[in-house]
């Protein structure tokens, strides 16, 4: 039996290539700024989106060869980080569906893997829901 949904204020849902535009640090700010208010958020991830988690990108980014000494957080580091930071109150849910066909299976454990079936639940779960990307 899946877990129940935690009721939150705001449901961000991201669809599509997160890397074709500033979509992922659009929502990632986004998310940040409701955190900072005590919001109680949820991130619900499709398409190739779902490989902003995978396990497979590590802590670090790939070097900077402008400054290759310096050493940057991967996207999923960011994340995992941001999660940690909320445990309470920020939730990131990865569409199982996507992600297997994606090559994106393994997911950093602060990530719920869940069923495209069950995303009624999220949306009943959210005061508000905002869509980013392309469905």
């Amino acid at each position: 039996m899946p877990r129940p949904v935690p009721p939150t204020d705001v449901l961000l849902n991201l669809h599509g290539a997160p890397h074709q535009t500033d979509l992922v640090t659009s929502a990632l700010r986004l998310a940040t700024a409701l955190l900072d208010r005590g919001a109680r958020v949820q991130i619900w991830v499709c398409g190739d989106a779902t490989r902003l988690t995978g396990a497979a990108l590590g802590d670090t980014a790939p070097r900077d060869l402008s400054d290759p000494g310096r050493e940057h957080p991967s996207v999923a580091r960011v994340i995992r980080d941001l999660i940690t930071d909320h445990p309470d109150r920020l939730y990131w849910y990865v569409c199982r569906f996507c992600a297997d066909q994606r090559g994106a299976a393994e997911q950093i454990p602060e990530v719920r893997k869940r069923s495209l079936f069950l995303y009624a639940e999220h949306v009943r779960a959210a005061g508000k829901t905002l869509f980013m990307g392309v469905c």
